[in-house]
Order: C-alpha cells, then structure tokens, then sequence
C-alpha cells in the first residue's frame, strides 16, 4: 500500500490498482474564499479523474470542496459515512456524484482486497473540537455524529488509519473500536491543528492573545499524541492543518493558533511521550509518497523557507477577493426583511434548549446603527452605535454586510460556522468568556 501526499487532508492510498481519494480539497478559496494553500498546488482536480473511490469525512469545505468535486469524474462513487442527517449525502448528490454510504464501523470490501472501514466521531461537542458555533444538530445517536468521521483501510495485511479532524476526547471512543479490531496499524494520518476563529479574530490584548496560541497549539498536538499512543502504528504523519488566510484578513495568518507542519514534525520527534522505536513521525512534501510495501518515502522532505511564504502572502494572497466581494451591499431594509424569521428560530432554539442569558448578542450594520439580540426571549432591536457603551455584558460581532445577508438568508447561501472557521467574523466580548449555547444557538439566526 502507498500513501501520497497531496496537501492539507487530502491522501491519494493506492493498493493493487485501486486508488482512493480522501478529503480532496484541491482547489484554492474554501470558506467563501478565505482558506488557501501554501505551498502552492502545482495540480489540480481533473488529475485524479482516473481514481477508483472518492471519501469525504464530513461537510467542512476543506473535506468537502465542491469546488474541488465540481471540476472531477462524476462517475467516480463517492464514499461517506451513513450519517443520521443527511446533509452531506444531499450536498454530493447535488453535484451529480453517485452516494456509498457506509455503516458506522463494517469493514467494506471494496475491490482487489481493498477494504474501507468508516466510523464516525461520537459524542460531538463544539467545545471539544474548537468550532464556536457548532456544526449541527446536537446528536444523540452513538455513531452518527454530523460532525466528522474517521477511517480504516486495509488490504487484509497492511492497515491505514485516518483520523482526519476527530479530536482525541471527542472520537476516542470509536477509536478505541479501531485498535479492539485492528491489532497493528501501520499508519496513521492524524490531524495536528484547529481551524477555529480563537484567537486571530478576538479583541485581546497581546498578552493573552500569546498565551492562546500558545496552549491551544500544545492542546492539538497532545491529541494526536493520543491517538499515536493508543494505536502505537509503526508510523504516524501529522497532516490536515495547512491553511492560509488570503484577502483583506490575510494579515490574521501570523495570529492563528497554526503552528507550522515542520514545527509540530520537531514537536513529535523531541515528544518524551512517545515511544519513538515503535512509532516514528514522518512528513511528506506534496504528491510525495510513503511505501508501505519497503517503508520508504519517495523523496527527503522539503522545508518550508518562511521569508518566502510570507512573500507569496503579501504579493499575491492579500489581493484575494471573498466571493461574496463580488455581490452588491444590501440595504437595512434588506436585512431587517430577513430578520423577523431569522429572529424566530434563534429564539425558537434558544426554548428547545432551555438556554437563557443575560449576555447580549450585537451584530455591525451598515450606517449608525447596530442588531441587538437578546438571549432571554425579548425581542430583537436595531440600537444606535454609540450606545455599545451602555450594555455591560455582551458579544460583538463584526462581519461584511454582504456576507451577513448571505448568513441571514440561511445555509444554503452561507453557514455561521464555516463564516467562522474562514476567519471572516470578527469578535469582541465583554467579559472575555465563552458561552458554548450562545454560539450554538446563534447557528440558528437564519430566515
């Protein structure tokens, strides 16, 4: 079996003729075209139109790039988990993909003694996995979490294990499923960063900004410290954090709590929580590969020179348009026209839930005024600016009129959470704390 490396999630493994194409997020401008990648793709979707499979761990557009899917085979059968909520089916089908979904954790063959094993992350909880607003529904079916969802393949020798973005707490359960099943593992993909809005699109100071980045960095690769712990694979390749803020918050790149792939590689091999004779870290360049046929990698591993990424950023990233850059502002009156309904179900949620609080939700609005939007069953009203100063307990978000359109008009047009992960919403709370149902429940503000 062969793992090539492609960039951020996306794997090509290859055995006995099959291919299976993982998470391929091979064009630039996810997240309403904030996330690219650095290096620079020298490929592009139409390349891998000859694969076999197609398998997509869950909705985030870095896993799930229609943009990526649009360009490719539609012929091409596309692998997910049989999530309870079928979003992620729909999406793709939508696309002209034809669907396999798979039963939370049966081995498949697939074809020439190449089997697939899907599993979905349980126990899904935003607070976990760093996504303030949440990615769905609060789920309570074991296995059929809408979040994300991790991966065996096997050839009835070798086995690979990609855990994708599951973190530790939130998929150790399934996990632990995997290692009952499967005695060694050979390899193992795992994730090694967040891809949240803390702290880069936070007001704080420069102090606690630091010490952010800091411990949310250390928590990430301590999770895949886990999982290498748990699995103890023969290798293990850190992968699924490359990202690069482009456009007008480009300049967010050095804030992020992202720590570089060669930097988390120094982490690993220097871990004293590692046993590093039966488990060693490897990192591949892009479409280099790992055989695990000789254990060998094709090529010696390129580092990233940083004076030159910070170049690439500067002359071509910050000039970057979002797509929604490219429609007209809308009026107040074509906000206030979405807000009554969107109002209605962010109240509605906040009931189901049982959540109150005297934290105030204030939303930026084109002109002198600004969305107020209680959490304790009152009703939304547009405040005057200079007022801000008045309310002593609140959350205040600032974001592109034309993407707040796009969010009130609801999921189809735009999702808060992928507003978020893309760094496109901009923070200020007073006090500087986190109230997970408040952001849950404002997933919910859309007509």
């Amino acid at each position: 079996m062969k793992i090539t490396f492609l960039t951020s999630a996306s794997v090509l493994i290859e055995d006995q003729g099959v291919k299976i194409l993982c998470d391929p997020w091979l064009v630039d401008g996810e997240f309403y075209g904030s996330w690219y990648h650095y290096p620079p793709c020298d490929f592009k979707p139409e390349d891998f139109n000859d694969v076999d499979y197609i398998y997509i761990s869950h909705i985030h557009p870095d896993h799930f790039s229609t943009k990526t899917l649009s360009r490719m085979n539609k012929k091409i059968p596309v692998l997910i988990h049989d999530f309870h909520y079928r979003y992620l089916h729909d999406n793709i089908v939508r696309l002209g993909f034809v669907v396999i979904t798979l039963k939370h954790n049966e081995r498949t063959l697939l074809k020439n003694n190449l089997f697939i094993n899907i599993l979905a992350a349980d126990n899904c909880n935003p607070e976990i996995c760093m996504k303030y607003f949440g990615c769905g529904l609060a789920e309570k079916t074991l296995g059929s979490t809408s979040i994300d969802s991790m991966c065996v393949i096997d050839n009835g020798k070798n086995v690979i294990v990609n855990t994708n973005d599951c973190p530790f707490q939130l998929g150790h359960e399934s996990a632990s499923r995997i290692k009952e099943n499967y005695k060694e593992i050979d390899f193992l993909l795992a994730g090694y960063s967040s891809a949240t809005a803390y702290p880069q699109c936070f007001e704080l100071s420069e102090s606690v900004l630091e010490d952010a980045k800091k411990t949310i960095k250390e928590k990430f690769l301590r999770q895949t410290e886990s999982y290498v712990n748990l699995f103890k694979p023969k290798y293990f390749m850190p992968f699924a954090g490359r990202y690069v803020l482009s456009g007008k918050n480009h300049f967010l790149n050095e804030k992020r709590s992202i720590p570089e792939l060669e930097e988390a590689y120094d982490y690993f091999e220097k871990s004293k929580n590692i046993e590093h004779d039966k488990s060693k870290c490897i990192i591949l360049n892009q479409k280099s590969n790992f055989d695990l046929s000789n254990n060998t990698q094709s090529e010696n591993y390129t580092h990233i020179i940083k004076s030159q990424k910070l170049d690439y950023i500067e002359k071509h990233l910050s000039k970057q348009k979002y797509d929604y850059e490219q429609n007209e502002f809308p009026s107040i009156d074509d906000l206030l026209e979405l807000l009554e309904k969107s109002f209605s179900r962010f109240d509605s949620k906040c009931k189901e839930l049982g959540f109150s609080s005297d934290t105030t939700i204030l939303i930026s609005l084109p002109g002198e005024n600004i969305l107020k939007i209680p959490c304790n069953g009152e009703s939304f009203e547009l405040i005057p600016r200079e007022t801000l100063k008045d309310i002593s307990k609140y959350v205040y978000i600032s974001l592109d009129s034309r993407l707040l359109k796009l969010l009130l008009s609801g999921p189809k047009y735009a999702h808060w959470n992928n507003a978020e992960i893309g760094s496109h919403l901009k923070f200020k709370r007073n006090p500087n704390v986190y109230e997970r149902a408040l952001f849950y429940c404002l997933n919910y503000l859309h007509a």
